[in-house]
């Protein structure tokens, strides 16, 4: 006899395959989306953050580049000095590189063309740091070596022409993170030698309740720099180690990703309420242009040395366009 499915047998076995399906897809749905996430945020950090180093950093006129002073015994705690023509009490720029915790470089086109193109001539003095990163080091380590780096920085200033008191501290994306730890609870700095600094620019970093990031579901990246230790989370959290002492800033957000400027503005609205001066910049830019458009001529750039202008008259003399 010749064999055949029944049109009943066909359609439990279709509506099996269907439910197999149906609850399939959720259980692997998720991993690959985190997979296709994890893989984004890697790439952004790697090239699109401050991994560019196809070109070397053009150089104003009279300026010239001290390279590779070493602020500790690492290879990487290192920090090259941009200065401008016969400087004299020049105020200072210090400006940290992103990178996820675990990329990135202070010679990096993103990082430096721009900036130094526009505050050099001007009379600042530019610095961009390197700093240990993972697995050598994890965020807290991290932001004890940019204290480390500031406080040599500092300490060398007026031997490079510039003042020790009108520093200005900057970071983008995980630098932006690591200078808005120091600026929430400048004690941790200050144990290491640095000294108060006028203000920070931090530079689009969604970082700001490392808590809450990690208790949701975030990309592996997280993992790798944050661990699994929630008393680690707090340590490592800018909102978390928030002070009455905390240092004034400028938060430049993205408004074209959706976490960006809300956490920007909780962090900034609790600041207020602690009596620090703090407030948010919102910008139509990409997390990449944040950094690389700041120091050309426009809006975006006045609006960050407005705030610069607003921490110290000798930092107003020097704006032209303030």
């Amino acid at each position: 006899m010749p064999s055949f499915i029944s049109p009943v047998r066909l359609f439990l076995s279709t509506l099996c395959m269907t439910v197999l399906l149906v609850m399939w897809r959720p259980l692997y749905a998720g991993p690959i989306r985190d997979r296709i996430i994890e893989h984004r945020l890697e790439q952004q950090a790697r090239d699109i953050e401050d991994g560019e180093h196809a070109e070397p950093v053009s150089l104003p006129s009279g300026a010239r580049l001290v390279s590779d002073v070493a602020y500790g015994k690492d290879s990487q705690q290192r920090m090259d000095v941009y200065l401008p023509q016969q400087a004299r009490g020049a105020p200072v720029i210090f400006m940290v590189h992103g990178g996820a915790w675990r990329w990135g470089d202070k010679g990096a086109t993103n990082v430096v063309q721009n900036k130094v193109a526009r505050w050099v001539p001007e009379g600042f003095i530019f610095i961009s740091a390197n700093y240990r990163l993972l697995p050598k080091a994890r965020p807290l380590e991290q932001a004890q070596d940019i204290a480390s780096a500031i406080a040599a920085a500092q300490g060398r200033a007026a031997s490079w022409g510039g003042d020790p008191k009108k520093f200005i501290v900057m970071g983008h994306s995980a630098g932006a993170h690591l200078v808005a730890l120091l600026t929430a609870s400048p004690d941790m700095a200050f144990k290491l030698g640095a000294k108060p600094w006028l203000g920070t620019i931090l530079l689009d970093s969604a970082a700001f309740d490392m808590v809450r990031i990690m208790e949701a579901k975030h990309a592996h990246l997280y993992d790798v720099a944050f661990g699994n230790d929630p008393a680690y989370w707090r340590a490592a959290s800018p909102l978390h180690v928030l002070s009455e002492t905390a240092i004034p800033f400028l938060a430049v957000c993205s408004t074209r990703h959706a976490d960006s400027c809300p956490w920007a503005t909780e962090f900034v609205t609790e600041a207020e309420s602690l009596k620090v001066h703090a407030s948010v910049l919102q910008q139509d830019l990409s997390h990449k242009d944040i950094n690389q458009q700041l120091g050309l001529e426009g809006s975006y750039t006045n609006a960050v040395e407005l705030f610069m202008g607003g921490l110290d008259a000798s930092v107003i003399r020097r704006l032209t366009n303030y």
